[in-house]
């Protein structure tokens, strides 16, 4: 058992990882909304995040390779267009349409209907046999779609043309998340780094909504006086801060995700993720005035309860699990992980987090 003070240490590691993580994401989607209002641009955007993501990708695998003295996984043609290329086109439109949404909805709605992206990704695992069927998911897809419905029924700042970005954009993240996982459960390609994946992904995901980009904000951008008419160089430098502190954000979302699920486990992350939305919805009624009704709060609970159960669910199936799992080698486990991160350094963790670590996100 860890004495109180490696349990305090562990606790306040904890803390503050969630927090920045709470910081990172919870910030990226408040300043999205915020930038919307006067940049409607949002394709432009995500490609400017996109081109940044993948520099500060490249000098922190630059780092770690001088600091390891190891070589960075790099793949050849053949596997970087055969296996990455569909993880980088959903993630893509993903990330593309959930930025474009901004224009039409508010945050609390954008929050809401994200969560159902939980659905898509059960569906999407029972079609790539990632997850065995069970009744109990019955209940917890009638509950988050039932809290979904509840909370946009007679909403008084519906969009229904943001709403349906939205809930593609969520099916959409449904196909991503499970071919993501998929990926970087391939140990000959040796993605199990998110670091390696977040390099590896940036320039197909920038190819891929180019021409998307094109056909819808090409020609106004062109001839927008923030950008490309603009007379003056000062918009155009604020311009181009503005955009650049959303991709830093956006990296250091992927990065803070990527040290929370390594650090502690992806049931940790989990839940903080439950407790982020709450976070998000009460700061979206606080300071950016959304208005939700008793129904909407509601549904919120009733969408958060499946969610929860979800959540509970994998933990009691997977702990089921965890003993043949730890029976095999060491240098096998990483076949065996889960998004966004699935290899963890053992140094006298309590069994209880070792058994989290094999929980599905």
């Amino acid at each position: 058992m860890a004495c109180p003070v490696q349990f305090l240490c562990r606790a306040v590691r904890t803390v503050s990882l969630v927090l920045v993580y709470y910081v990172f994401s919870i910030g990226i989607t408040f300043y999205n909304k915020w930038l919307m209002k006067g940049f409607h641009y949002p394709l432009f955007m995500t490609l400017v995040h996109l081109t940044i993501i993948f520099c500060l990708s490249t000098l922190t695998r630059s780092a770690m390779q001088c600091w390891t003295g190891k070589p960075r996984v790099m793949l050849n043609w053949k596997d970087y267009l055969s296996k990455v290329a569909p993880v980088a086109m959903a993630t893509a439109l993903d990330i593309g349409l959930s930025n474009w949404s901004f224009l039409f909805i508010t945050i609390s709605l954008y929050t809401m209907t994200k969560s159902s992206a939980v659905l898509f990704i059960l569906f999407f695992s029972l079609v790539f046999k990632l997850e065995e069927p069970n009744p109990y998911l019955i209940v917890v897809v009638l509950l988050i779609a039932s809290g979904l419905f509840m909370f946009t029924f007679e909403s008084t700042q519906f969009n229904l043309e943001g709403f349906i970005m939205v809930l593609l954009a969520s099916f959409i993240g449904g196909i991503r998340w499970t071919l993501t996982q998929v990926l970087m459960q391939k140990a000959e390609l040796g993605l199990q780094n998110p670091i390696d994946t977040m390099y590896h992904l940036q320039p197909l995901m920038f190819m891929g909504l180019f021409p998307l980009f094109l056909f819808n904000e090409g020609l106004s951008l062109s001839t927008s006086e923030k950008l490309f008419r603009v007379n003056e160089l000062s918009p155009l430098l604020y311009t181009l801060i503005m955009l650049s502190i959303g991709g830093s954000l956006a990296f250091g979302l992927g990065f803070s995700e990527f040290l929370l699920v390594s650090k502690t486990s992806s049931l940790t992350f989990s839940i903080a993720g439950i407790f982020k939305e709450v976070c998000t919805l009460l700061l979206a009624t606080g300071l950016m005035g959304d208005r939700m009704s008793g129904l909407n709060w509601m549904g919120f609970a009733v969408c958060v309860s499946g969610i929860s159960l979800h959540v509970g669910l994998k933990t009691y199936y997977s702990k089921s699990k965890v003993h043949s799992l730890r029976q095999l080698p060491i240098q096998n486990s990483q076949d065996l992980g889960v998004p966004l991160l699935c290899h963890k350094e053992y140094e006298g963790e309590e069994t209880a987090d070792d058994e989290e670590q094999e929980i599905l996100l």
